[in-house]
């Protein structure tokens, strides 16, 4: 293995995830914060344009908007390099579409939520749902967030919805309620339902209540700190270094998956 540091370049660095990011990088034996950016016509000490950042980067770490993402996996791609971590929610089906077709020709790290933590709630959830019966447990999630954030349910809620779906063996978009608002009528079997809290600075709280009769079980992970995402998003970081081409989850990163 080199003993060259890893090169970082921080997408949308005068942001809040980007400042912590920043700092993080800055911390940590083995990594060298080699450039920060933001958008055109932003300034501030220390910043360099984006295809400066990208011509002397290993990786890239993006926590900003799915436009900005989607745009910056574009460019990336069409260079070659360098990989990508991307932490922003709430991208549609377009934005999707140019990730994967990025992914084809860069490694692209993706998640929703970069905890160690979430992502192992991710598998207990998964590993309930296949074993809890639909027909008696009902599953709802909670997430809360931060008055500013702007998307809802959170990227991570909709993870957890993902896999409660898998382990029970359907498709979330079959099976979601997102809000219930005047007569709704009796709850549907199988239904995944969704709650969203925003409110002051609460960085991230989710849970996953199974609901029967007699009994609930409810999982849960709390969020105290972004350095949480920062610790987890460098893990990423290392990893993705040399990888292959292709679309990545914090679950291959973490060894979950047959790709990890």
């Amino acid at each position: 293995m080199s003993d060259q540091p890893i090169r970082i370049a921080i997408a949308g660095a005068l942001g809040r995830m980007g400042q912590v990011m920043s700092d993080a990088v800055s911390a940590k034996d083995g990594l060298a914060l080699v450039a920060r950016f933001d958008r055109p016509g932003l300034a501030g000490e220390g910043l360099t344009t984006r295809d400066e950042a990208l011509d002397t980067a290993d990786v890239v770490i993006d926590f900003t908007t799915p436009a900005a993402s989607a745009e910056l996996a574009g460019a990336c791609a069409a260079r070659g390099g360098p990989a990508l971590l991307v932490g922003a929610t709430g991208f549609d089906e377009a934005q999707i579409a140019v990730i994967e077709a990025a992914s084809s020709r860069i490694a692209i790290v993706r998640a929703g939520n970069f905890s160690l933590g979430m992502n192992l709630l991710m598998g207990l959830v998964e590993q309930a749902a296949a074993r809890l019966d639909a027909a008696d447990y009902d599953i709802e999630i909670l997430e809360a967030h931060h008055r500013r954030k702007v998307d809802a349910p959170s990227g991570a809620a909709l993870m957890l919805g993902e896999a409660a779906a898998k382990g029970r063996g359907v498709s979330l978009a079959d099976v979601a309620k997102r809000g219930r608002d005047g007569i709704t009528g009796a709850r549907a079997t199988g239904e995944i339902g969704f709650s969203v809290m925003r409110g002051g600075g609460i960085v991230g709280e989710h849970s996953v209540s199974f609901i029967a009769e007699d009994e609930s079980l409810t999982l849960a992970h709390s969020a105290r700190d972004r350095g949480l995402f920062a610790s987890g998003a460098l893990v990423a970081a290392r990893w993705v270094v040399g990888r292959p081409p292709g679309h990545y989850s914090m679950r291959d990163v973490l060894g979950f998956s047959e790709r990890g």
